[in-house]
């Protein structure tokens, strides 16, 4: 505020982008408009009245979704853009991945950016490992404690774990090594020793399902499925992994308890024809069980490939989650990539609600780009981070500092969006942190990014709360646009 104050009384603040002088009382900037300020937005890779993608600001595949305290936190392979000696976008070949990307939500259309978890590699916190693919988490009270267990694989040969005190990290290295390698009795012929999923089950017990591949000729009971109990740390097996008999297996394996029936679910592989169970290729199958490590019993199919809904086909990557009773499926699509214009199999998270029907059995469920609807409003007087968005353009979100912080930023033009924000009966005023190298604005728009704007805030130097005048009330969509290169951290209204 100091800051602001000391610019203010110089009479002139000249900003990156932005013509004229700001005086004091134009912070709140009533009738005045982006077009008057001169400020073009950058155009988002997500459509205003869709939820589809989760996310846009980096791709994010193999949803494995873990619930806890009412929160629902996706983590995804962080797939990274590949390309030729000449810059040409190449297929991706998965080989890059070092990285696992998380994000949360209450409402499940406003999503936190907890940046990158940097799991292999030299800088990596398991630095013996080569890949982190395909993560899938749990947590489990331990000695009194919660604590929080991030699977990942190695590539096609192998599956470790991390561990944390909180879902968004930080994460560490507490086994050293592979939790599951070939060496690990009945693993050495599964073809590809990957794609974990998780599941505590009610008396905390932990299970573990992995493996896929399809050997020559088996394509309909390729027998490379295996499901495991874990140990009370759930940081060893506590019997040797099961073979479960999957038809038509190809990958990406499944494991949730609905009711009193446990579910195993995959994904079917790309030679299914003349099949008697009306499976189809690339597509989410389902099994039930009266026990989770089998035997299971073949069920249905729960979401064609995705391709059939958005016209780009692909390997078909999901998780089943439970929040508040209600059931959705997380998959990937490729939204994203046709966006930007390249190709080459770069995948984005979505999600589409799961029906379950009166006997128990999973409706069939559509792929949508609408997407799920909002829980619940955000309450616009709560602190909130500004990497908690629903649509943005042009930002990066930081890998987190060491208070976990994941600053956003941007240049002008770059907006976030954070939708259906309760300001209640009314509030007066904003305060953000923000900072930024060189002078800057932070603007602030309720309602419509081409509407008035709000509350304008000169920003300069080292991050710093800053509190200006800001009139809202009732439920409301917030838009935060750049106006020269700036770092924004959160906000809160009152």
């Amino acid at each position: 505020m100091r800051k602001i104050l000391a610019l203010l009384a110089a009479g002139m603040l000249a900003l990156a982008g932005i013509n004229g002088a700001i005086a004091e009382e134009e912070t709140n900037m009533s009738g005045t408009t982006l077009k008057d300020l001169g400020i073009t937005l950058q155009t988002s890779y997500k459509k205003e009245s869709e939820n589809n993608p989760l996310y846009t600001q980096r791709f994010g595949a193999d949803p494995g979704v873990m619930e806890y305290n009412g929160r629902l936190y996706v983590y995804m392979t962080d797939d990274i853009v590949e390309h030729d000696a000449d810059r040409n976008v190449i297929e991706n070949t998965y080989s890059r991945i070092r990285t696992i990307n998380c994000i949360s939500s209450d409402d499940l259309v406003n999503w936190t950016d907890h940046g990158r978890i940097h799991v292999a590699g030299w800088d990596g916190i398991a630095k013996w490992a080569q890949n982190s693919w395909a993560p899938c988490a749990a947590h489990k009270t331990i000695d009194g404690k919660e604590k929080f267990f991030l699977f990942f694989c190695n590539g096609g040969n192998g599956i470790g774990v991390l561990t944390a005190d909180d879902p968004a990290g930080p994460w560490r290295d507490e086994l050293g090594h592979l939790l599951i390698t070939r060496a690990t009795p009945n693993c050495a012929n599964v073809t590809w020793l990957f794609d974990p999923a998780v599941m505590v089950d009610e008396d905390g017990t932990g299970y573990l399902a992995f493996g896929g591949g399809v050997p020559n000729g088996k394509q309909a009971a390729p027998g490379t499925g295996r499901i495991v109990r874990l140990t009370e740390d759930m940081l060893h097996l506590d019997c040797d992994p099961v073979t479960l008999d999957i038809p038509w297996l190809f990958e990406d394996s499944g494991i949730n308890r609905v009711g009193d029936t446990y579910i195993y679910s995959y994904c079917s592989n790309w030679q299914t024809g003349g099949n008697t169970l009306n499976l189809t290729d690339g597509a989410i199958q389902y099994m039930t069980a009266a026990d989770p490590l089998g035997p299971y019993t073949y069920a249905g199919e729960l979401f064609p490939n995705e391709g059939r809904f958005f016209g780009m086909y692909g390997n078909n990557h999901h998780s089943i989650a439970c929040l508040n009773g209600e059931y959705y499926l997380f998959y990937h699509n490729r939204p994203v990539e046709k966006a930007m214009g390249i190709t080459g199999n770069y995948r984005s998270p979505q999600a589409d609600r799961i029906e379950v029907l009166a006997d128990g059995s999973l409706k069939g469920v559509t792929g949508t780009m609408k997407g799920l609807s909002q829980l619940h409003p955000l309450d616009g007087t709560r602190l909130t981070a500004a990497a908690t968005m629903s649509h943005q353009a042009g930002v990066t979100v930081a890998d987190p500092d060491e208070n976990g912080v994941c600053a956003v930023t941007g240049d002008t033009g770059a907006w976030t969006r954070v939708t259906g924000v309760d300001f209640g009966a009314g509030v007066s005023e904003i305060t953000v942190t923000a900072g930024a190298k060189e002078d800057a604005e932070i603007l602030i728009l309720a309602g419509s990014p081409d509407g008035p704007v709000a509350a304008r805030i000169p920003v300069s130097g080292d991050r710093t709360e800053y509190t200006v005048p800001f009139s809202a009330e009732g439920v409301q969509n917030l838009y935060f646009v750049f106006a020269g290169s700036a770092e924004l951290v959160s906000w809160q209204a009152k």
